[in-house]
């Protein structure tokens, strides 16, 4: 029997939908050899191996359908019909790839809410996570330096009292990398436990008008040298089992969780120490709008690079959300935190309020969130590294910072969309080296859902 091709792939879907699927496939294979590239043939292939209940081999051709689409709507189609083979094929995470790749495609609002609904189910199922996070950040001050270059203590200057070039501020470009991988191990209707690695990288490129700074107080005094970008890298590495399980005996009132981690910290490529952490945490569910959180957590570091990284901590920590009638939330959260170090330097006792806002509609093209932080610092038996000299009432830090974020999800992509955030605040002290402010820029990428 000699066929066209239109009435190749006619015979072809009839064969599927009158229960004969390997008539489609033997019709598929001549199609293919005709056009390799015939999107519609692999496609009826896919369906074919699907009928016959092989979602490997259907997942596999129905790629191909998507590679050689050429129109949105049937790659939307091909990709739904790979997320849900690959579902079959139990492998959940595949099946999360094609649906952000059906995000891409997806004809209307409507259709990205379904895609929206699907990954999250999906990530329920899934035993593996992974989360990753950007962020490319222009900052006045990259460094964490003072405004000033030079040393006053309780508003009087010191002998000999310029700031090296590496205690100033300096402006430059912050990237930072987060990177969060998840296993869980096991889970039932009332708990979960989980096991999670993390690696977070920061890199510092200074500016021109940076080094421009730093050389002038290079060149004024013998025996400071140029700071190097290096020298201003951090980075951290984190593994952390946890466990999460319901607290009385209504499903979505109240949670619990516990965990156990062990970390190292890098700065400037040597290592800073080796910490081993353990926290937990409770929530209550107090209306349908509003929750409470309580959480506390201790910390001792060890094999430290000096005496100054050599500390134990306790923290603790409690905040509130409330959803709003116009679809907004306010949140704010205290934070107290305790470090007792081997170096007086690095002991001190800490406090900070954040109160945050999100807004429930868009203002323009964007999802708008704000939030203002005031903290506090206690350093009760400071003194000056050069030549020991205690101050006398300690070292006191107060500080303010406010933040603007604005989130972009109509201009996404995969269901990634840009993110901007804006950040600007002001450190005071009664030890100027440790006075300083910033104002940065952020861009980096975030996920819809």
């Amino acid at each position: 029997m000699r066929l066209s091709l239109h009435q190749g792939r006619a015979m072809a879907m009839h064969s599927l939908q009158t229960g004969k699927p390997q008539l489609a496939l033997a019709l598929s294979d001549a199609l293919l050899k005709a056009n390799s590239k015939d999107h519609v043939a692999w496609y009826l292939r896919a369906a074919a191996y699907s009928r016959l209940k092989d979602p490997e081999a259907a997942r596999k051709s129905v790629g191909r359908a998507y590679r050689f689409a050429k129109e949105p709507g049937e790659k939307y189609q091909t990709a739904q019909m790979a997320s849900r083979l690959a579902f079959a094929e139990g492998r959940p995470g595949l099946s999360q790839f094609w649906l952000r790749r059906t995000a891409i495609h997806a004809p209307d609002a409507q259709a990205q809410a379904l895609i929206a609904e699907d990954y999250k189910t999906l990530r329920r199922i899934n035993p593996w996570a992974i989360k990753l996070r950007t962020e490319v950040k222009p900052s006045s001050n990259v460094n964490n330096g003072s405004d000033s270059a030079i040393e006053i203590i309780d508003g009087v200057p010191t002998a000999g009292s310029v700031l090296g070039p590496r205690s100033v501020a300096l402006s430059g470009l912050i990237g930072i990398a987060d990177a969060t991988v998840s296993r869980r191990l096991r889970q039932s209707s009332r708990s979960r436990t989980a096991l999670s690695g993390r690696l977070y990288l920061q890199r510092v490129a200074l500016s021109e008008s940076a080094k421009k700074k730093a050389r002038e107080i290079v060149d004024s005094r013998p025996g400071f040298t140029m700071p190097r970008n290096s020298e201003f890298a951090s980075s951290y590495g984190e593994i952390t089992l946890s466990h999460a399980f319901a607290v009385g005996p209504e499903a979505g009132k109240g949670s619990a969780q516990a965990a156990l981690s062990a970390a190292t910290s890098w700065y400037g490529g040597e290592k800073n120490y080796d910490l081993l952490r353990l926290s937990g945490g409770r929530s209550w569910k107090v209306s349908p709008a509003a929750s409470i959180r309580l959480n506390g957590s201790a910390e001792q570091r060890f094999n430290p690079r000096s005496l100054f990284y050599d500390a134990s901590t306790l923290g603790l920590g409690a905040s509130l959300s409330r959803s709003l009638e116009n679809g907004g939330r306010f949140d704010v959260a205290l934070g107290l935190r305790g470090t007792d170090s081997a170096h007086p330097n690095t002991t001190y006792n800490t406090a900070t309020v954040r109160f945050g806002y999100t807004f429930g509609e868009k203002i323009g093209p964007a999802k708008l969130s704000g939030g203002l932080i005031l903290g506090y610092s206690d350093y009760q038996d400071f003194f000056r590294t050069a030549d020991g000299f205690a101050l006398s009432d300690g070292r006191q830090d107060h500080s303010l910072y406010a933040d603007v974020g604005m989130f972009f999800e109509d201009y996404d992509y995969a269901g990634f969309a840009p993110m901007l955030r804006l950040r600007a605040g002001k450190r005071r002290s009664n030890y100027a080296r440790y006075e300083g402010s910033e104002f940065s820029v952020s861009l980096g990428i975030e996920s819809k859902f």
